[in-house]
């Protein structure tokens, strides 16, 4: 099936109630939050209205799905990897799953690293498990500096939530920062968290390369986080998995707690649907970011040189630096009030986010130019 994933009409886009189009006035265009603009995959939208012909909205059972089985064939084809299915369990969304691992593997007090900046939902997970917050810049902005996260293994941390590619800045780590990684935890016997929920979103020309098969060490002292959610827009439906390669990690994933282990029914149907039969759809998705990203980078040339922009290798979130523009630093805020657009503040995203914005450019071309129109008008008021 041909999907028109360039033609996207923004009335139709205004009727949709998720907190993207509701969360700003009507006159707003929302380019924050990670919500793909795109149709959902078919097979996706028929399996969810056969579920809710057939009256299926009750509570899901996920070990009596075939959902593991589909992550492990999506793996296989898609991420580089042959998950044993036996290793992967269910849970409501990636974020739960950090929380739940965060309950199993830490004590109150606790370090628990992250790489600024960085999705900002891991710092309040981290301060929610009762643990302490330590913090591994990323070199220049957008590198894993592995110096930083040995001096926080160093300094007690006992988990490192790895964002792998990482969010906003939309790099994919390499094989060798992976495999360094995983030394160091087992070195200093520390748990590695790998959240790769925009794995699927790897975009032409990049590789993304999965913790767990990286190495023994990775193996041992590591867990994978994963979903459909990002890659075929289904962050409401509530569904993600965790993986664990070792006997160790499986007996761990097998303790958690019932409810840490419950996802929302409907989010069971369509990712193992989206896992099984979603390829056709993501391949599209894909060739559509790649052009999106290019054309972003042109516009951004035209109107705004002023900015500066890496393109992302992996995912649908531009990472845009706006401090020539000298609107502070919280540029999106300004962008908001005069522009009349919606942009991630960078500030959310932790150190090295001041005077940053991050664009989602999973939407139409034309709405990336109407966006790009309003950042401008904006620095052009300034």
């Amino acid at each position: 099936m041909d999907y028109r994933l360039d033609q996207l009409d923004l009335d139709r886009l205004r009727l949709r109630r998720s907190v993207k189009w509701t969360e700003h006035d009507p006159d707003v265009l929302p380019a924050w939050v990670a919500e793909m603009d795109f149709p959902l995959a078919e097979p996706v939208k028929s399996a969810l209205a056969a579920a809710i012909e057939r009256d299926d909205t009750g509570y899901s059972n996920a070990g009596a799905s075939g959902l593991a089985e589909a992550f492990a064939g999506f793996a296989s084809r898609r991420l580089n990897w042959s998950p044993d299915p036996a290793g992967v369990e269910a849970t409501s969304d990636v974020v739960g799953g950090i929380g739940a691992l965060l309950g199993a593997l830490t004590s109150s007090g606790d370090g628990v690293m992250v790489t600024p900046p960085v999705y900002q939902p891991f710092f309040s997970v981290v301060e929610e498990a009762g643990c302490r917050l330590i913090e591994a810049p990323m070199l220049n902005g957008r590198t894993l500096d592995l110096d930083a996260v040995e001096a926080g293994f160093l300094s007690g941390a006992r988990v490192l939530i790895l964002c792998s590619p990482h969010n906003p800045t939309g790099t994919v780590p390499t094989r060798t920062e992976l495999e360094a990684i995983a030394e160091l935890a087992a070195e200093h016997e520390a748990w590695v968290l790998s959240d790769e929920i925009h794995a699927p979103l790897t975009l032409p020309g990049e590789v993304h390369e999965p913790f767990l098969p990286i190495s023994d060490a990775a193996a041992d002292w590591g867990f994978c986080l994963s979903s459909a959610s990002k890659a075929f827009n289904l962050a409401g439906l509530n569904c993600a998995v965790v993986a664990a390669a070792s006997d160790r990690t499986r007996r761990i994933l097998k303790d958690l707690a019932f409810g840490e282990e419950h996802p929302g029914h409907l989010g069971v149907i369509a990712s193992e649907v989206a896992f099984n039969e979603g390829d056709q759809w993501l391949d599209q998705v894909l060739a559509q970011l790649d052009f999106n990203r290019n054309h972003l980078k042109a516009l951004l040339a035209e109107h705004l040189p002023e900015v500066g922009f890496r393109m992302p290798e992996a995912g649908y979130l531009a990472w845009l630096d706006c401090r020539a523009l000298g609107l502070g630093d919280d540029p999106a805020e300004a962008i908001l009030r005069s522009g009349r657009v919606a942009l991630s503040p960078g500030p959310w995203f932790g150190e090295g986010g001041a005077g940053f914005c991050r664009m989602n450019i999973g939407t139409s071309p034309a709405i990336i130019e109407m966006a790009v129109q309003g950042m401008a008008n904006t620095a052009h008021c300034a």
